[in-house]
C-alpha cells in the first residue's frame, strides 16, 4: 500500500497538544487544591501588567466547564496541526498563541480575558483557510472536516451572539490570527504528489494501461490469446538476449 512519505503519526504529533493540555489542567487543579485563583494573570487590555496574560491565559480557566469545552478542541486540533504542519507546527504554535494574545490585548474591553478558547479559534482558523489556499487534496478535506466540526465558532465572534462574560474579542483575535498565519506561513503543505504519466521519465510504451488504445485513440480489447502471444514474444526476446 502506498503511503504519502510527508506524513508521519509519532509520539511527537500527540505530545505537544496533550503536554498543552495537560499544563491546563495542572494549573486548574493546582487552583483547586490550594485554593489559589490565578485569573488575575489573564489578558488585561491596554494594561502593562495585562501583558503577561498573552503567555499565560490560554492555561487558566473559570471552572471545570470551561476547561472541559476547550480541552478537546486543543487535542483534536493542534494534534492536526503537529500530523499536517511538522516541519513548522512548533512555531506556528507560538505564533498563534503569542499573536492572537496580542491582538486581544489590543482590542478588548476593559476585562479580565482567561482560557484557551483563542487558540482554539486560530487553529480552526488556520488550517481551514492553509488548507483551501494549498489546493492539496488531502488539506483540502482537513479544513472541510474542521469547519464540518467547528464551523459554528464562527458566531462567537460576535458580540451579541455570546454570553456578556465570554470573550468575543479573544475568540475574533484567534480567528484573525489564524488568517494571518495561513498567509504568512510558507513551505509547510504538501507536495502535490504526481501521477505517473506526469514524471519525466515516462514512456508511454512501457504503459499497460495505454496499450489499450490504438493511434487514433481507440480502445482496442486484447484477447487471452494474444496477451499469451506477446508474453511469449517477450520471453523470446528475453532469451533471446541471454544467449
Amino acid at each position: 500500500m502506498h503511503r504519502n512519505s510527508q506524513l508521519t503519526f509519532s509520539l511527537y504529533t500527540i505530545l505537544v497538544p496533550l503536554s498543552f493540555v495537560l499544563l491546563m489542567w495542572v494549573v486548574f487543579w493546582f487552583e483547586i487544591r490550594f485554593n489559589f485563583n490565578f485569573n488575575n494573570f489573564g489578558v488585561q487590555p491596554q494594561t502593562i501588567k495585562g501583558l503577561r496574560g498573552i503567555l499565560f491565559s490560554p492555561f487558566i480557566h473559570s471552572d471545570l466547564s470551561h476547561l472541559w469545552h476547550n480541552t478537546l478542541p486543543i487535542l483534536i486540533l493542534g494534534t492536526a496541526l503537529f500530523y499536517f504542519y511538522m516541519s513548522k507546527a512548533i512555531k506556528i504554535m507560538i505564533f498563534g498563541l503569542l499573536i492572537t494574545g496580542l491582538i486581544t490585548w489590543l482590542i478588548a474591553r476593559p476585562s479580565n480575558h482567561i482560557g484557551a478558547s483563542g487558540v482554539i479559534y486560530f487553529l480552526s482558523s488556520f488550517l481551514f483557510f492553509k488548507g483551501i489556499w494549498s489546493k492539496h487534496y488531502r488539506l483540502i478535506a482537513l479544513s472541510l472536516v474542521v469547519i464540518f466540526i467547528y464551523g459554528s465558532l464562527i458566531w462567537g465572534t460576535l458580540p451579541n451572539a455570546v454570553a456578556e462574560n465570554v470573550s468575543w474579542e479573544g475568540h475574533l483575535s484567534g480567528l484573525l490570527t489564524g488568517i494571518f498565519g495561513a498567509l504568512i506561513f510558507k513551505g509547510v503543505s504538501l507536495k502535490k504528489e504526481k501521477f505517473i504519466w506526469e514524471k519525466a521519465d515516462y514512456n508511454e510504451e512501457e504503459d499497460e494501461f495505454m496499450s489499450h488504445f490504438d493511434e487514433s485513440g481507440n480502445f482496442v480489447e486484447k484477447t487471452e490469446t494474444e496477451d499469451e502471444d506477446l508474453d511469449i514474444e517477450y520471453h523470446y526476446i528475453e532469451n533471446k538476449k541471454d544467449s
